[in-house]
């Protein structure tokens, strides 16, 4: 009888330590989880601010680069799918389809000298120069965070906790190939040996 009852108190010590384990890391989780989507909104916040800042770069570079077609069909594709993307990933994917449109645009300023000294591109310019700037900041706080709890959720024991609880590994990191969330390097200086249009129009300014 008395064995019984230790082999009992036993179980429910083993029972409650188990329960107070789950309940602290899924509080943990719950916290970093948190962590995880405050820092991916601010990454989505300064995304949303450079595509915000597109329609009139494109507009003003249009005055001077109408033939161009083809980038600002790719500026426009990705810009849409930037906006219509619903998930980490997808805005990830798309973001990247962005960087590329954009590296290609800003090259194709350099054929237009007149264009580089366009008052509303400059300002337009610089503007996407600091929201690149700011984008690079939070994209690797998100990637901290991120790393952070992925790294909580596969230790051990956590992660049998977190199976548990439902809570998985997230691999919706930030990447990019290398350089292309830079910001755009535009040397505004001597023109390019190409020949620009014979009489560009300046698009007016937004």
């Amino acid at each position: 009888m008395k064995k019984g009852l230790i082999v009992v108190a036993v179980l429910v010590v083993i029972a409650l330590f188990a329960f107070g384990q789950y309940v602290g890391v899924r509080n943990t989780l719950v916290t970093k989880n948190e962590a995880v989507k405050a820092a991916w909104s601010q990454v989505d916040i300064v995304l949303q601010r450079r595509a915000d800042l597109i329609p009139n770069l494109v507009n003003t570079v249009k005055g001077y680069a109408q033939q161009e077609v083809t980038v600002f069909g790719d500026i426009a594709k990705a810009r849409s799918a930037l906006l219509s993307a619903g998930t980490p990933q997808d805005k990830i994917a798309a973001n990247r389809q962005l960087d590329g449109a954009l590296g290609r645009l800003l090259l194709v300023v350099e054929n237009y000298p007149q264009l580089k000294s366009n008052e509303n591109f400059l300002r337009l310019q610089d503007e996407l120069a600091g929201t690149e700037n700011r984008i690079a900041v939070e994209r690797k706080r998100y990637n901290d965070t991120l790393q952070d709890y992925n790294t909580y959720v596969q230790k051990f024991p956590n992660n049998i906790f977190a199976g548990w609880a439902g809570y998985k590994v997230n691999d919706a990191y930030f990447t990019a190939d290398a350089g292309s969330r830079q910001a755009p390097k535009v040397d505004f200086g001597a023109p390019q040996s190409a020949t620009p249009p014979a009489t560009p129009q300046p698009a007016t300014a937004q």
